[in-house]
C-alpha cells in the first residue's frame, strides 16, 4: 500500500506535492492545513486522515477536525498529532508508527520496533529548511519510508 504524509501546508499545496500524491492508496494530513480546498485536493486523490495543527485551531472550517487519531494502516497501528510535544510519554505497545508535523523538519527514526516520522513542511518554505513530504510503501510486515523533495 502507497501512503502519502504531508503536513504544514499553511495554505499553500504545490503542484509538486501533487503530483508526488498521484497513485497514493491513502493520504495523511499532520496538520497546519491553512485552508479547507488543501483537503478537499487530497481527499480527489484518496482517503484522507488528518488532525488539526495549532494554526487551524482558531478556523471555523477546522473545528470538527480532530487533535489526534488513532487508526490501522494496512496492519499497522498509527497515531497522528501534529505536534511532537502531545504524543504522550507512554505509548501503547500496539502503537508501531508514530506521525507528527509542526516542526517543520523532515525525519525518519527508528526506536525499537516503532517508527516516528515527520514528513517536514510541504507549504512555504521556513528559515532554510527543506520543503517535503514522505511516502510509505506499507506492508502487513514491513513499513519503507523515504522523504519526497519538492523544491530544489
Amino acid at each position: 500500500m502507497k501512503v502519502g504524509v504531508i503536513s504544514d501546508t499553511h495554505g499553500l499545496l504545490r503542484p509538486e506535492a501533487l503530483a508526488a500524491l498521484q497513485g497514493c492508496e491513502r493520504i495523511i494530513h499532520a496538520g497546519d492545513i491553512g485552508k479547507p480546498d488543501i483537503l478537499e485536493q487530497l481527499k480527489a486523490i484518496a482517503p484522507l486522515h488528518v488532525v488539526r495543527g495549532n494554526n487551524d485551531r482558531n478556523a471555523p472550517w477546522a473545528d470538527q477536525i480532530a487533535d489526534h487519531l488513532l487508526f490501522d494502516l494496512n496492519g499497522w497501528q498509527t497515531l497522528l498529532f501534529h505536534d511532537m510535544a502531545d504524543v504522550p510519554a507512554t505509548l501503547d505497545a500496539g502503537v508501531r508508527l508514530v506521525i507528527t508535523g509542526h516542526s517543520h523538519k523532515p525525519c525518519i527514526e527508528w526506536r525499537g520496533d516503532r517508527l516516528y516520522l515527520n514528513p517536514g513542511s510541504a507549504g512555504p518554505r521556513r528559515f532554510k529548511l527543506p520543503v517535503t513530504l514522505a511516502l510509505l510503501e506499507v506492508q502487513e510486515g514491513a513499513i519503507e519510508p523515504r522523504l519526497v523533495s519538492l523544491l530544489e
